[in-house]
């Protein structure tokens, strides 16, 4: 019990607002989790509550990785604590309507139909740039300077990366080009005009896919948002699990072999990410892939494996070079 509150304990002092809204985030799951099982209306195939579940997991995990990788030893902590209380407030400020307006049974995005729509909209008017903004500056200065041994820094890079490329790949759905706009009908049973739509090439009262609510038909813009922002965790993941191996495979011990390998998923993860995009401005729903995305997928995955296998050939070359030399040192002495 002591570790767990000494972890605990660790956890919330990484970035004090930040943890703040990770703390009203979970609050906000189990909220929205308890709507989805207990409140039946639905709007477009899901729950109304579906939406704010999903946003507040999404920046319960946002908010921990943004805390965790600020904690690391960096320049310009002062600097890089209060852009960070920037983005927890605008963070915040942005889920707490989605929050109201499922609460209302009614849609967020692209929704004016009342003054309850106008105030979400001009609240995403103004946070989601400051959030942009903000998150824009912490991963340029996270990118710029070595954070902890080689094969850290690269994965805080690319972190960091994802997250400035996630946000980006959510403004496609602003720019949607084959839009549908037009009434829906609400959780209330009440028609919404909405100024557009998430899916590329149909409507999005469309069928959809279980939980995800992402277009089973058409392509669907919401899931490169979705890869991208979510390269966060991936990346960071990777990096621990590559340190963690360090310890039992002689050839990733070697600081330069650990950030080559993180690098080659970071360009994997990129392919994937590129490929969801592509896919989803055809048209084209994720579950039904033709023939090209296959290719591609195809593509990525050769790719991928001769980066990785030349990679683990020179780490090993590194490893033996590396033992040849500690054989050496006793002759030597």
């Amino acid at each position: 019990m002591t570790t767990i509150g000494n972890r605990a304990r660790t956890v919330l002092s990484w970035h004090r607002p930040l943890m703040i809204q990770v703390a009203l985030m979970s609050g906000l799951v189990l909220v929205a989790l308890g709507g989805v099982l207990i409140d039946d209306r639905v709007q477009n195939g899901v729950s109304v509550w579906e939406k704010p579940l999903k946003f507040a997991v999404a920046f319960v995990a946002y908010g921990l990785t943004l805390g965790w990788m600020l904690s690391l030893p960096h320049k310009g902590r002062r600097f890089t604590w209060w852009v960070g209380t920037v983005v927890a407030l605008s963070g915040t400020a942005d889920v707490a309507v989605i929050a109201m307006q499922g609460a209302r049974g009614t849609f967020s995005h692209f929704n004016t139909a009342d003054a309850y729509g106008e105030l979400t909209q001009n609240v995403f008017s103004i946070g989601v740039p400051i959030l942009m903004l903000a998150n824009m500056i912490l991963a340029i200065t996270l990118i710029v300077q070595r954070v902890g041994d080689k094969g850290t820094a690269m994965a805080v890079r690319l972190a960091a990366f994802y997250s400035i490329a996630g946000m980006f790949l959510g403004l496609l759905i602003s720019m949607n080009p084959d839009g549908q706009s037009g009434d829906y009908t609400d959780g209330n049973g009440d028609p919404v005009t909405l100024a557009i739509s998430h899916s590329v090439g149909t409507r999005d009262d469309a069928p959809v896919m279980p939980f995800t609510g992402w277009n089973a038909t058409a392509g669907d813009l919401r899931i490169p948002h979705f890869v991208g922002m979510h390269g966060m965790q991936v990346m960071l993941l990777v990096g621990l699990l590559v340190a963690g191996l360090a310890a039992r495979v002689a050839w990733l011990r070697d600081e330069r072999t650990r950030r080559a390998v993180i690098g080659v998923a970071g360009l994997c993860y990129g392919g994937l990410t590129a490929l969801v995009t592509w896919q989803a401005l055809r048209g084209q729903s994720l579950i039904h892939p033709d023939a090209k995305t296959w290719t591609a997928l195809g593509a990525i995955a050769v790719v991928t494996a001769a980066l990785f296998a030349v990679t683990v050939a020179v780490g090993k070359s590194r490893a033996r070079a590396e033992a040849r030399m500690d054989a050496r040192v006793p002759e030597l002495v």
